[in-house]
């Protein structure tokens, strides 16, 4: 009986032991974990809410009719884009004080397109904003409230992150105000495919952080409390985060405020080649042991790469001294760099390693680009009386029009909304005129009579058409 008693007290000494031993564990690993609360007190001030609403002012592209459609005859396809008449809509996101004096900076996908913008600080004060200037191919946007001695956050110049490193962000998710969420660097560089389908300027940040829609815009810091990451993506079959966010490095954001506060638009460099990856076998017929680099496929024969001595079936390897090591590393490197530098490149071509000097050009933008931030050159400032403001065409956006002008907005209910011109088309022909200029637009639209149906031309994406079009 006593020897019983023993054992049993014996075993629940080791048991006591096994859980003291567990608690300590537990205590310990507590230990070490971060705390965030000093940083989200003094950070989240700065961080603000942003709500913005569109009233249709604009027929917007993408409203065109799907792919599965396009082969319709034309009488069906104007009647179906007829009846598409512009509808309210509204976007939620998050952003960031970044000057005292009112400059806010967050995601271009959050205000793109819309006709106000409020701004809704930590306090509850509200501001109406006025964009200076967005950029789609960062998914940036600047804005601009009334207000003065504001706080405001660092975007760090250069973020040196690191895998596994702590980062939190601050933010509106489903309009949940100033919701903080914490996580690692999962990786970073990440190339991803954009909305356009063009070349990615931005090697993104992935962290496992909770980003969910209403978080787009927020800041991304790491634990000294430096913005190192601009919220702008998340990967998600369900809507909701699985623990695949993306953000927009620091160090790009701060080239690009920069841009956008000194002329409201973002310059990028240009080559001018089409780029593939190569696998095992390619890189051995190239003279490189093992898959690396950028090759060149094709080029524009007038474009920078071209003039510069570049060649279809040269594979760059290096990049202003910078490692290409995939083909997704090169537009990142060109983009960055400013326009019409002269950079080093490094190449394999035909099997032996050669350097040569590229003068990099200006990357080109299409017509939607044009049609959503201040032109450089002279633009109509108000709708006439088709419901159009446009805008000169440049080399860069012709889309296979070789004269014309650039429709950049539409009004709705106008006469061209009811045409179905959609802001990007380019009007080549009005009233069986050529139009080679935009005073040769106004003259021709200042003298069509009312009432009477007139043949309007135009191209979009690079299709010529044909409508008419009424002034009542």
């Amino acid at each position: 009986m006593h020897t019983l008693t023993a054992k049993w007290a014996s075993g629940i000494k080791t048991v006591i032991a096994i859980v003291s031993i567990s608690v300590y564990s537990l205590v310990s690993q507590a230990a070490e974990l971060p705390d965030f609360t000093q940083l989200i007190e003094q950070h989240s001030p700065a961080v603000v809410k942003i709500t913005a609403v569109s009233k249709g002012s604009a027929v917007e592209p993408q409203r065109s009719l799907p792919q599965d459609m396009q082969g319709l005859p034309d009488i069906f396809r104007e009647l179906l884009e007829r009846r598409q008449a512009p509808r309210d809509r509204g976007s939620l996101g998050s952003g960031f004080i970044i000057s005292a004096d009112g400059y806010v900076l967050t995601n271009d996908h959050v205000v793109d397109k819309m006709d106000s913008i409020t701004v809704i600080l930590n306090d509850q004060r509200e501001y109406s904003a006025t964009l200076v200037g967005s950029d789609e191919r960062s998914d940036l946007a600047l804005l601009k409230i009334d207000a003065k001695n504001l706080p405001t956050l660092i975007l760090a110049k250069d973020e040196t992150l690191k895998v596994g490193q702590w980062v939190v962000a601050i933010g509106s998710p489903f309009g949940l105000d100033y919701s903080a969420s914490a996580g690692i660097v999962s990786a970073i560089g990440r190339s991803i495919p954009s909305a356009h389908s063009e070349s990615n300027y931005v090697p993104f940040i992935q962290t496992d952080v909770a980003i969910n829609p209403g978080n787009s815009g927020g800041p991304l810091f790491n634990m000294d409390g430096e913005v190192v990451g601009i919220n702008s993506q998340i990967y998600s079959p369900s809507g909701g985060s699985v623990g695949l966010s993306f953000a927009i490095p620091s160090s790009l954001a701060v080239d690009v405020v920069a841009q956008l506060k000194d002329k409201g638009r973002v310059d990028r460099g240009w080559l001018g080649v089409m780029i593939q990856d190569v696998d095992k076998n390619l890189a051995s017929s190239l003279g490189v042991d093992k898959p690396m680099g950028a090759l060149i496929s094709e080029l524009d024969a007038d474009g920078p790469a071209a003039k510069s001595g570049l060649k279809a079936g040269d594979l760059i390897i290096k990049f202003n001294d910078h490692a290409v090591n995939t083909s997704s590393d090169l537009p990142y490197l060109v983009g960055r760099t400013a326009p019409k530098s002269k950079v080093p490149v490094v190449i394999m071509r035909k099997g032996k390693q050669q350097s040569l000097n590229v003068t990099v050009g200006i990357l080109p933008v299409s017509p939607q680009e044009a049609a959503s931030r201040p032109a450089s050159a002279p633009a109509q400032n108000t709708v006439d009386s088709l419901g159009l403001i446009i805008t000169p065409l440049e080399r860069s956006q012709r889309g296979g029009a070789e004269a014309g002008v650039v429709v950049q907005q539409v009004k709705p209910g106008s006469p061209a909304a009811e045409a179905g011109i959609q802001p990007g088309d380019i009007i080549t022909q009005l009233a069986f005129s050529d139009i080679k200029s935009p005073d040769d637009y106004a003259k021709i639209v200042k003298g069509l009579p009312k009432n009477e149906p007139q043949a309007i031309r135009f191209y979009r994406q690079n299709r010529p058409v044909f409508r008419s079009i009424v002034i009542k």
